[in-house]
């Protein structure tokens, strides 16, 4: 029997109905228009993708956004600069900068250089330390606040569930086990972290009521690191060569989707999964931005 499919499109088309209501009532109400800045620097064509696709969004929704193309030659002072800019702005309350940036920019510089109160992608590290510290003022990055919405709307019981997070980077592995261990709505789960190093992977991955596939490498979990009927979330995104495609390559996640399917329970499938729930929760998280700098949350 085939697993039942978490539709992340109608999940997400969920919420941003709910972003849109939120808008216009701030505009109606407060004469208030979230703004979100996105700041490209070089021309990867998966990137340009992303950022167009989350200006498109907030259009729809009716948010203001300034969208900022930088050449891929930009030195990391220009940039920074550029996001000091942004932090003084008053029409802008979120700004994110598109992962990943050319090799003479630090990451973590770019991520801190961010004001806290605009830092809608959550990487700050005062918004890490929030998160760490179960501090609800904080912001919770935007992919794996999507997975802990994914899990609610879906009915999923997270609370006393073993979650197994496969992966352990800063931008999913480690807040999406952080947020789902909390004492809260939604959490309360007992969570273990494992990673290509793990000793026993496939036995770690088996315990899991529910197992979040975030490793980064095409088709990983296979069937026998799935427990019959468990809930696979898959974060991950992949370019796989495929000649019969359109462009030459079609897109997968971490889980070896058609082999699994007939042993997991409910599983996301790539694309269509957890990536829509990503731009919906960029968008919530820029919407609170914008109430809380005008002391409305």
């Amino acid at each position: 029997m085939s697993a039942a499919l978490i539709d992340g499109k109608q999940i997400a088309e969920q919420i941003n109905t709910e972003n849109a209501a939120e808008v216009a009532r701030l505009k109606r109400d407060r004469g208030l228009t979230p703004g979100l800045a996105v700041i490209l620097v070089g021309d990867n064509p998966a990137s340009a993708a992303y950022v167009a696709s989350k200006d498109k969004m907030c259009a729809r929704l009716g948010m203001h956004s300034e969208k900022i193309a930088l050449p891929s030659a930009t030195a990391q002072a220009g940039l920074l600069a550029m996001i000091d800019r942004l932090n003084q702005q008053e029409n802008i309350h979120g700004i994110l900068v598109q992962s990943p940036t050319p090799k003479q920019i630090s990451e973590e510089a770019v991520f801190a250089a961010i004001a806290p109160s605009k830092d809608v992608d959550g990487f700050h590290p005062l918004n890490v330390g929030k998160v760490a510290l179960g501090d609800p003022s904080g912001f919770v990055p935007c992919t794996p606040a999507g997975v802990q919405e994914l899990l609610a709307r879906s009915g999923v019981a997270v609370e006393g569930a073993h979650v197994v997070v496969l992966g352990r980077s800063r931008i999913v592995g480690r807040p999406v086990s952080l947020i789902l261990s909390q004492k809260a709505r939604n959490a309360n789960a007992t969570v273990t972290v494992a990673h290509s190093r793990s000793k026993g992977l496939a036995e770690i991955c088996r315990s899991a009521d529910i197992l979040i596939a975030a490793i980064g490498v095409a088709r990983f979990v296979k069937p026998e690191m799935v427990r019959e009927g468990a809930v696979v979330i898959d974060v991950g995104i992949n370019r796989v060569e495929d000649p019969t495609a359109p462009k030459g390559y079609r897109l997968v996640g971490d889980v070896d989707f058609d082999a699994v399917k007939e042993k997991a329970g409910l599983l996301t499938p790539v694309p269509g999964g957890v990536g829509p729930m990503t731009i919906a929760m960029l968008m919530r998280n820029t919407i609170r931005a914008a109430t809380m700098r005008c002391g409305l949350a």
